[in-house]
């Protein structure tokens, strides 16, 4: 008897020896933020967490203010709620918060993507393609694939074919940019081959079915916690992706983005090896293109719901092609959408702003180095442990904050626009004017580098759809769908049904 009460004496020493160094004992230090572990050891608050993000933060809020520290799957998160404050946190160097030590090992579960090379993401090389003149070649490149695809769904311009065509609003434009932004990067077939076009189209096609099966799986990869099944799954997408934006098939294409090539030529160089480039290759086809559909989808259904702003930026549409020259009518050139033209578009940029506002929800992570202290914009100051985790939601501590923006649940197109018609910087919270108004690229150091060419994806598909289409919706009184709670945190959120909608040629 007196073995066996040995026994359960070790194994409860066991056990609570590896609760105590996985955290789940930890008490709050004085000058640290208030602490709250949550009901279960390790896991903490992480099932309300992934339940819904942004209601569990909001309660944490209120129950904590404006910083708070929450157990989530063995890390502990300080969150930082007060967007005054943000300014402190980006300002901090990366020996003390850094942003890469938690996105290696994020694309190492996502992606299965490794490596000791530094620099990954090369800001340099990204600024050279996706801003200034580069961004007037990918801005072509998208033009032509976005025209292809679009005017090739509908047929031609015959009579007889300037009929309503129907589908699903979000499939259609995530289907629609998510193709063009593929064909844009990682290039086309090549034309020596028949039927090049054709083959892009069918090709550009079944990746997207399949990169909506992986899209729809990645939240919980993410997290790590998929049903067998769906692991398995997983991983044979992974392979299937690895195959398809391979170095071996990027040589059997032409007109390759700049950027995609030097990339991959950098890595090259450094001896990376091949399969591990093709692995950074998908991390940069969902990057790139895992956003920009859903944002798309968006941005049209809410001017589609909303008729004041479609008129208006429907009126900026024809204003710039008239003042270029063109015009959409049978027998006429396709219309030639250049980067100059995509600058002439005040309403349609804050459009796509406000869309962003309501629509995008990143969690920006950093790791805390070493321990450190952060100040608070009301002057209170914080320390935060070596080994825990800063995350900031701009979602609802910026974009939703009804001080910051009133109404804000309520699309405004003209919201970031002044009474000149000029871009709106200045928004106020507490009578203090924010430097980070509106956040769904990040912020600072590790704000996305692809924002521009994305801002144009989502410009040029609006553009272009209205230059060409009738739209509307097949039940105009529908509401806008909720959002799928589960993906707080990924950027654009999606819907969480499709609403249908119709579109012919102009006539």
């Amino acid at each position: 008897m007196d073995f066996l009460l040995l026994i359960l004496l070790a194994v409860l020493a066991s056990v609570l020896g590896g609760f105590y160094l996985l955290g789940a004992f930890r008490q709050r230090r004085s000058g640290e933020p208030p602490l709250d572990r949550g009901p279960l050891p390790w896991l903490g608050h992480v099932l309300d967490f992934r339940r819904d993000t942004a209601t569990f933060l909001e309660k944490m809020k209120r129950k904590h203010g404006d910083i708070f520290t929450v157990l989530l799957g063995g890390y502990y998160y300080t969150f930082v709620m007060d967007p005054l404050s943000f300014g402190t946190v980006m300002k901090e160097p990366r020996t003390k918060l850094d942003f890469t030590t938690f996105a290696e090992q994020l694309v190492k579960k996502v992606f299965g993507y490794q490596t000791m090379i530094k620099n990954q993401f090369s800001l340099e090389n990204s600024n050279k393609h996706l801003m200034g003149d580069g961004l007037v070649v990918m801005t072509q490149a998208m033009m032509s694939n976005l025209q292809n695809l679009m005017l090739h769904s509908i047929g031609t311009r015959d009579n007889s074919q300037k009929i309503w065509k129907e589908d699903g609003l979000f499939n259609y434009s995530y289907n629609i940019v998510f193709r063009a932004g593929y064909l844009s990067l990682f290039g086309n077939k090549t034309p020596k081959s028949t039927g090049s076009l054709e083959k892009d189209r069918e090709e550009s096609q079944e990746l997207f079915r399949e990169f909506r099966k992986y899209d729809q799986l990645f939240p919980k990869l993410a997290y790590g916690v998929l049903l067998p099944g769906e692991k398995r799954e997983a991983e044979r997408l992974k392979r299937l992706f690895w195959n398809k934006v391979s170095v071996r098939k990027m040589k059997t294409k032409e007109n390759i983005s700049g950027w995609v090539l030097q990339l991959q030529q950098e890595r090259a160089e450094q001896d990376m090896e091949e399969f591990m480039q093709d692995r950074y290759m998908f991390i940069l086809l969902w990057a790139s293109q895992g956003n920009t559909g859903p944002s798309s989808f968006w941005l049209l259904l809410y001017l589609m719901k909303h008729p004041d702003a479609m008129r208006a930026v429907r009126q900026e549409v024809e204003k710039v092609l008239k003042e270029t020259g063109q015009e959409v009518k049978d027998g006429a050139p396709l219309v030639d959408l250049t980067r100059d033209m995509l600058l002439q578009t005040p309403i349609l940029d804050s459009a796509v702003e406000e869309t962003l506002r309501l629509t995008t929800a990143p969690i920006l992570t950093r790791a805390v180095i070493k321990d450190m202290s952060l100040k608070m914009a009301d002057g209170n100051e914080y320390c935060l442990r070596e080994g825990d985790r800063l995350a900031m939601f701009p979602h609802t501590a910026v974009q939703k904050d009804p001080n910051i923006h009133p109404d804000p649940l309520s699309f405004k197109f003209d919201r970031f626009l002044t009474a000149e018609g000029d871009k709106k910087k200045d928004f106020y919270k507490d009578g203090k004017r924010l430097k980070y108004y509106n956040m769904p690229w990040g912020a600072g150091s590790t704000m996305c580098p692809g924002r521009f060419f994305a801002t144009n994806e989502l410009k040029q598909f609006v553009f272009l759809m209205l230059a060409y289409f009738d739209l509307e919706l097949k039940n105009p009184d529908e509401k806008i769908p909720e959002i799928d709670v589960r993906r707080w945190g990924f950027g654009s959120m999606q819907p969480v049904n499709d609403v249908q909608f119709r579109y012919r040629l102009k006539l």
